[in-house]
């Protein structure tokens, strides 16, 4: 279900402190008059509302008729403005969408970037950057690019574009581009308004076409991430995309031997520099025990991993998940702009409503095209008739006295003819006759003529077929899609379930805890005093005192617990094979008692 967003309502309308209402010069803020005051709240409402608006519409959330913010839209639109077939500077092709976008270079060419780097809309020539690495492109006065041949199939149809004036007014722009596939899920996006965000993932291309064709066929379908890193995916939670949804990706890690580990795949949003940093955080903090990390990446990620004597290579893989960028949670939230309005959708509504807008397009080419055929069939058959007649040989017409005159005879010598035209004749289509050189009608050969008339007549009844079949003509339009551009967009991202991993069980015990019985401290820090157990950061430890009491307590450094311990060890959380045999005596003379029993879990440093 859609959900519209609404501006919190706050006090705005509070009355002013006593007295104020009394001067009269103090006003709503949205007056143009320098020389009155202003009121706070007024500011806030008139003018911080409108700023949250404009973010939100103009800015930073994606519309879902073309899947672009408004800065994309405007780099595609520049864009198409200056195709020539060959490349152009990023830096010219900025300057030129400077005519419609009013902030500043910096952000246009960061916009293109991102574009050129999800490899559909642009193609890109130089040094773009790497989305593995984190590198970034070379200036925009020594990069090229230009629209790919899907864009220029999917993006553009000016017959079918709605304009608007730019900022400025000195131009056109589109209010938005009659893009005919499910781009803003294929290309995915992030972005961060006032009060609101959107994180839309990025989908498989022929996955996105296939899905397409069973909803236009009344068939279910579902949609899952995937992304240009690669790695694996846990979907369980996805949600269909909707906020409140979650999905874990993973890093592809492969065992080179024993004490080598290579990772080969990232996950979304990472780089190998933030991957390697992550690992030796790891290690400094105990979490995991290797010798060193090594970056070999270069066009593919190549990351490895030297373990340490010992080590096992199975935990070493499960703690690199646990405590490493190796694993990220990734929230979704698809928040696009539908009607003037921010809403919160699902996948499925978004590629719902992007194939009906396909199908309304298509179905408007059509109708523009067969319009236009028609026109091109009414003027051919007028001009077969006007030159086979010998309409412009006629006395009445050579020696007519006026324009008007000589359109006149024009109209009456086709009257005889005007059932077999398409529509009435208008004095426009007579001036157009009027205008045919002579060089033309000397040329004019009967049997083409024919030819052309009857070509055009099956042209319009191919498109009569396609519009009474247009859910099947749009079908075919993403099965031609997925066959002219669907081989270069294998799924990169593996689908899997992911076990849980519990950090206590892969965390490497690398660090020793003692225990200083006579002054009641505990701690890894303690290393003059008694040598308790192995142990990790991440551990919690068990004491009894010989009150009978006992508490839970995270491992530190060094921590008072008090004096008078009877037993202190390492505690496992849900463990039930250790049992702890306690003997206690009612009172200094009665019955002696033995207690066994486990202990499972409690809340930490609670006696």
């Amino acid at each position: 279900m859609s959900e519209d967003i609404e501006a919190p309502k706050d006090d705005f309308d509070k009355e002013l402190p006593a007295g104020k209402e009394e001067h009269s010069d103090y006003k709503p803020a949205d007056t143009k008059d320098a020389n009155v005051k202003h009121q706070l709240s007024g500011m806030y409402q008139n003018w911080f509302l409108d700023y949250a608006s404009y973010v939100i519409l103009e800015r930073a959330v994606p519309h879902i008729m073309d899947g672009l913010k408004p800065v994309q839209r405007r780099i595609l639109h520049s864009m198409r403005r200056m195709e020539d077939g060959r490349y152009n500077k990023v830096a010219n092709i900025v300057g030129h969408t400077m005519q419609f976008h009013p902030h500043g270079d910096a952000s246009i060419g960061d916009a293109l970037v991102q574009l050129g780097q999800k490899d559909l809309l642009v193609d890109c020539q130089g040094n773009w950057g790497n989305i593995l690495t984190g590198d970034s492109a070379a200036a925009p006065r020594y990069i090229e690019a230009r629209l790919s041949k899907f864009a220029l199939d999917v993006v553009f149809n000016p017959k079918t574009t709605e304009w608007k004036l730019s900022y400025d007014g000195r131009n056109k722009e589109p209010v938005t581009l009659p893009v005919k596939f499910p781009l803003l899920l294929a290309q995915g996006v992030e972005g961060i308004a006032v009060g609101l965000s959107s994180k839309i993932l990025p989908h498989n291309f022929n996955e996105l076409c296939d899905a397409s064709i069973k909803y236009l066929h009344n068939e279910a379908f579902k949609l899952y991430p995937d992304f240009q890193t690669g790695g694996s995916i846990d979907v369980s939670k996805y949600n269909d995309g909707e906020r409140g949804g979650a999905v874990r990706v993973r890093s592809k890690i492969e065992k080179i031997d024993n004490k080598t580990l290579a990772i080969k795949e990232i996950p979304y949003g990472k780089t190998v520099a933030g991957i390697c940093d992550s690992i030796v955080k790891a290690s400094e903090k105990g979490k995991i025990k290797i010798r060193k990390v090594e970056d070999l990446t270069s066009g593919n990620v190549e990351i490895l991993v030297h373990l340490a004597p010992g080590v096992s290579s199975d935990k070493t893989i499960d703690a690199l998940y646990a405590f490493t960028d190796c694993e990220v949670s990734i929230s979704p939230n698809c928040c696009v702009i539908d009607g003037q309005k921010p809403h919160f959708l699902t996948v499925s509504d978004v590629l719902r409503k992007s194939a009906d807008n396909t199908l309304a397009l298509l179905r408007q080419e059509l109708e523009i095209r067969k319009s236009e055929i028609l026109e091109s069939l009414h003027f051919a058959s007028l001009e077969k008739v006007f030159i086979e007649e010998r309409i412009y040989k006629d006395k009445e017409f050579e020696q007519a006295k006026s324009m008007d005159a000589a359109c006149e005879h024009i109209d009456d010598r086709l009257t005889p003819y005007y059932p077999t035209f398409i529509r009435e004749v208008t004095k426009d289509d007579i001036l157009r006759l009027m205008e045919i050189k002579m060089a033309r009608i000397l040329k004019f050969n009967s049997d083409k003529a024919e030819e052309l008339i009857a070509r055009m007549k099956a042209d319009i009844e191919e498109i009569d077929r396609h519009l009474a079949n247009i859910v099947e003509y749009t079908v075919d339009w993403f099965r031609m899609l997925k066959e002219k551009y669907g081989k270069g967009f294998a799924r990169r991202t593996e689908l899997r379930n992911f076990d849980t991993i519990e950090a206590t069980k892969v965390i490497e015990a690398n660090e020793k805890l003692y225990i200083n019985r006579e002054e009641g401290f505990i701690g890894t820090g303690l290393k003059k005093d008694e040598y308790l157990a192995n142990c990790s950061p991440i551990d919690d430890v068990i004491i009894f005192f010989r009150d009978g009491k006992y508490i839970i307590t995270p491992v530190a450094e060094k921590k008072f617990v008090g004096k008078n311990i009877l037993y202190a060890g390492i505690f496992k959380k849900n463990d039930k094979r250790t049992i702890y045999n306690v003997c206690y005596r009612d009172g200094k003379e009665g019955t002696t008692y033995i207690k066994r029993f486990a202990v499972t879990g409690v809340v930490r440093d609670r006696e």
